[in-house]
C-alpha cells in the first residue's frame, strides 16, 4: 500500500443523501489530517445543504467529474446508492486513488474480491466503512468477550430492528436485485460484520428471510442462524416490521451474560447537527440505558463504553500518512457478503449452507 506525505490529505465525497451528509462528510470533516474538498451531488437542495455545512468544499455534478480530478485528490469516499458502489470503486482505484466504500461493498463477494484484488495490484488503500464496530454497545461487548468476563461464549444475539410498517420511496425498496436493497444487506451488512469482528469464520448459515409489508417488494424481515469455527452460535435478526423490539445485544457464556438495550446515539447525533469535537462528550450514554452483567443470581450494570466512530476515519489518516492497514480490512467484507449469499441461499432451500 502506498503512502503520501500530505496532509491534510484530501478528499473528494461521492453522494450526499443521507449516508454522504450525516455520517461521512461531518466525520471527514472533524478528522485531524483529513479535509474534505469535493462532494459530488447534482441536486439543489442538496448543494445548498452543502454549502451550509461545508462551505469550504466544492459541488461537483458527476462521479466523471471527480475523478477527472484524481490529481489533486488523496482519497474517493463513495456513499452514493449501493448499486454504484462497484463501478465507482473500480473507477477510482484505475484513477490510482485510494478509496472507501460504504457497506455493502457489493451485491457479491465475487465482485468484492474483484475489487480487493485491483487495490492489491495497485497498492491502494481500500476500506469499507463498518462503522459499526465503533458502537459503544459492541465495543463493550467485545471488551467483555476479550477480557473474558462471560468464561468461554456459547451464544450471541443481536438485533437491528425498527417498526416502519409502510414502504417509503428510494433505491432501497426497490426489486431490481442490481440495487442491493433490502434489509437483509443493509442491516444485515452490519451484524454480520460484526459477529464475525467478534467470533472469527463461519462455517455455515441457516436463514429465514420475508417480505411482511403490503406493497413491499424487497426483504423487510429476516432471521440469520450462523455457527462460527469456533463453535459459537451467532442468532441475528434484521426488521422493519418489529412493533416492539428485543434486546440490542446479548452474549452468553459459561460463567456470565451480558444484556443490553437500545440504540447507540452517534447516528442520532449525527442526523440532529451534533459533530465530534463539540465540547460534549462524544458517543457517551446515559447511565439508564447501561447494559447488565451477569447472571439470575447476581447481576450489575455496566457503564457502556463511549461510541467512537471518529475512529475509522482517523484509521483511514493513519493508513494513508504511513501504510499502516486501514480500520477495516475489505477482505473482512468479502467474508460477511459470502454468508449473505449463503443466508439467500438457505431461505430457498429451507436448509442449512456451508459458507463456501
Amino acid at each position: 500500500m502506498t503512502s503520501s506525505p500530505r496532509s491534510p490529505f484530501r478528499v473528494g465525497l461521492i453522494g450526499y443523501g443521507l449516508a454522504g451528509s450525516a455520517f461521512h462528510a461531518p466525520l471527514i470533516a472533524t478528522t485531524p489530517g483529513l479535509r474534505l474538498d469535493a462532494v459530488v451531488t447534482a441536486n439543489p437542495d442538496r448543494r445548498a445543504q452543502l454549502h451550509r455545512e461545508h462551505p469550504g468544499a466544492r459541488a461537483l455534478d458527476t462521479p466523471e467529474q471527480l475523478l477527472g480530478e484524481a490529481g489533486t485528490l488523496d482519497l474517493v469516499v463513495i456513499a452514493s446508492p449501493n448499486r454504484t458502489h462497484v463501478p465507482l470503486a473500480r473507477a477510482a482505484l484505475a484513477a490510482g486513488l485510494a478509496t472507501v466504500v460504504d457497506k455493502p461493498l457489493a451485491a457479491t463477494a465475487a465482485e468484492a474480491r474483484e475489487l480487493c484484488e485491483l487495490a492489491e495490484q495497485a497498492g491502494l488503500l481500500l476500506s469499507v466503512f463498518q462503522n459499526r464496530r465503533w458502537d459503544g454497545d459492541f465495543r463493550t461487548a467485545r471488551r467483555l468477550v476479550e477480557q473474558g468476563a462471560l468464561g468461554r461464549v456459547h451464544r450471541f444475539e443481536s438485533r437491528f430492528e425498527r417498526f416502519r410498517p409502510k414502504p417509503k420511496a428510494g433505491w432501497r425498496e426497490l426489486a431490481d436485485p442490481a440495487e442491493v436493497g433490502g434489509t437483509l444487506y443493509d442491516l444485515g451488512s452490519h451484524l454480520v460484520d460484526q459477529a464475525i469482528t467478534l467470533f472469527g469464520p463461519v462455517e455455515t448459515v441457516y436463514a429465514e428471510i420475508d417480505t411482511r409489508r403490503d406493497g413491499a417488494v424487497v426483504d423487510d424481515d429476516a432471521f440469520l442462524a450462523l455457527t462460527h469455527a469456533g463453535g459459537v452460535r451467532s442468532h441475528l435478526w434484521t426488521s422493519a416490521v418489529a412493533a416492539l423490539g428485543g434486546p440490542r445485544l446479548r452474549v452468553l457464556g459459561d460463567s456470565a451474560g451480558y444484556v443490553k438495550s437500545g440504540m447507540d446515539p452517534q447516528e442520532a447525533d449525527l442526523r440532529a447537527g451534533r459533530r465530534p469535537g463539540d465540547g460534549l462528550p462524544w458517543g457517551a450514554e446515559d447511565p439508564a440505558g447501561y447494559g447488565t452483567l451477569g447472571t439470575d443470581e447476581e447481576s450489575a450494570p455496566v457503564p457502556t463504553d463511549p461510541g467512537d466512530y471518529p475512529a475509522y476515519y482517523a484509521g483511514i489518516a493513519a493508513s494513508l500518512a504511513t501504510g499502516a492497514p486501514p480500520p477495516v480490512d475489505p477482505r473482512d467484507a468479502v467474508a460477511t457478503l459470502a454468508v449473505l449469499e449463503a443466508a439467500r441461499t438457505s431461505d430457498t432451500t429451507r436448509s442449512v449452507v456451508p459458507v463456501g
